[in-house]
């Protein structure tokens, strides 16, 4: 039975490495492959990407544009029609254990996007105009909920 260190690689497929730097016979001596003196030939002579030979680089040379907001609150979506699914009451709970919304960390928002035909009442973070309209228009009804369990993260 073959072992392990019975194994060899297939006769060709495989080359030594190439030993630079090892005298003038070896041809690649002296330079070692690096060419003539400069940074490219130095040790730890590396040259940024974004390195433009001393010209000022574009992410300078281009104008800054726009700010970001912190004190957005990014909410998660859920429409109308999506609420057909429960039988009583929808809670922000219940919306995660369902998979309609990712995380309980971030607030839900209800969108009116669809129809509705059972009355639900219905809890989250917020309510667009038309969602709140059709949700009690259907016999439902709409509460706010707690905001200080989730952070704004």
């Amino acid at each position: 039975m073959a072992e392990l260190h019975d194994l060899s690689p297939s006769e060709g497929s495989h080359r030594d490495r190439k030993r630079i730097g090892r005298g003038p016979g070896s041809g690649t001596g002296k330079t070692a492959g690096r060419g003539q003196k400069g940074q490219k030939a130095r040790s730890g002579g590396q040259i940024h990407p974004m390195f433009e030979g001393g010209q000022m680089p574009l992410h300078r040379r281009i104008p800054k544009r726009g700010f970001n907001n912190i004190n957005r609150v990014e909410y998660q979506i859920v429409n109308v029609r999506d609420l057909d699914r429960f039988e009583d009451a929808v809670t922000v709970e219940s919306l995660h254990e369902s998979g309609l919304v990712g995380t309980l960390r971030r607030p839900v928002k209800v969108l009116g996007s669809g129809e509705i035909e059972k009355a639900l009442a219905v809890e989250a973070h917020a309510f667009s105009t038309g969602a709140r309209e059709k949700i009690e228009a259907a016999g439902g009804s709409v509460s706010l909920a707690d905001t200080s369990q989730h952070d704004d993260a």
